[in-house]
């Protein structure tokens, strides 16, 4: 399994930047919108998301930048891995009764998954 991303929520670009560019020296990418239809569909989240990707040799931040109401939307935050085997991956989900969640984006599927405590994953 690999860690693709971490995802996390920020009230600013400038405080983004501060932190992801400035203090760990990652390099940022153009921000972009998660039009509001897919923010509804993964996050029950009503709005347009600003998006912002920190990079470094082993380490990826997603970051969405949400103004002032970090503390309504943090179900924002998720962790996203990579695995070996989806379909084998998945059918464990199932024997553990974890929900698993499909969701289109495009020409491609986003599969999400929560733990027991709603913590959210998204698997690749």
């Amino acid at each position: 399994m690999i860690l693709r991303h971490v995802a996390l929520t920020c009230s600013s670009e400038q405080n983004s930047d501060r932190f992801f560019k400035n203090l760990l020296d990652l390099e940022k990418s153009e921000p972009k919108i998660l039009q509001r239809p897919l923010s509804k569909a993964i996050f029950n989240v009503e709005s347009e998301l600003l998006i912002i990707n920190y990079r470094g040799k082993q380490v990826h931040f997603e970051i969405f930048i949400i103004g002032q109401s970090v503390n309504r939307l943090k179900r924002i935050v998720h962790v996203c891995l990579e695995v070996e085997d989806l379909n084998a991956f998945l059918n464990k989900c199932h024997h553990l009764e974890i929900e698993v969640t499909h969701i289109p984006k495009g020409d491609r599927t986003l599969t999400f998954i929560r733990d027991y405590d709603g913590n959210l994953f998204e698997i690749k």
